[in-house]
């Protein structure tokens, strides 16, 4: 047996769905007479009466159906968010590990034809056979950027 509570319908959802049915007719009306009559002259006021009511209901009730629905699905984030932060700060949680730098060597590396100079153990170029160390020159020069990764400084060459 289901306990939870009696969700209710918000009264813009009504309206939406009210509004929808209301153009829905009216459309139908309106396309009934001007199917009805042969001469355009006496086709207009179906069209003017009906139909463009019946469309522009059509549309306000979409709005109200999209936006009715909003806040009730903002109230369930808002509380499953609220849910997940209450988990995340149980006492005597241990705090988060702060992460080691990815490369900590004083050597560097770069492979021919790269853009890109390394620290030795950066994972980009360790245990890679081409990679040869910096020549200064092309420090010097600019021709190398440093590597986001491990970002070795130009004082360690």
């Amino acid at each position: 047996m289901r306990t939870g509570r009696l969700r209710t319908v918000p009264p813009v959802l009504w309206a939406g769905w009210v509004a929808l049915a209301t153009g829905a007719v009216l459309c139908v009306a309106g396309w009934y007479g001007v199917s009805g009559e042969r001469f355009t002259a006496r086709q207009l006021p179906y069209i003017a009466s009906c139909t463009v009511p019946g469309a522009a209901l059509i549309v306000a009730g979409a709005v109200l159906l999209a936006s009715g629905r909003a806040p009730a699905a903002t109230a369930r984030v808002e509380e499953l968010y609220g849910l997940l932060v209450a988990a995340g700060e149980e006492p005597g949680a241990p705090e988060p590990a702060v992460s080691a730098p990815v490369a900590v060597s004083g050597e560097l590396r770069m492979v021919p034809g790269g853009t890109l100079w390394h620290r030795a153990d950066c994972p980009l170029v360790a245990g890679k056979p081409e990679a040869v160390p910096v020549d200064g020159r092309l420090l010097a020069g600019g021709d190398l950027d440093p590597c986001p990764i491990c970002e070795p400084d130009a004082a360690d060459s």
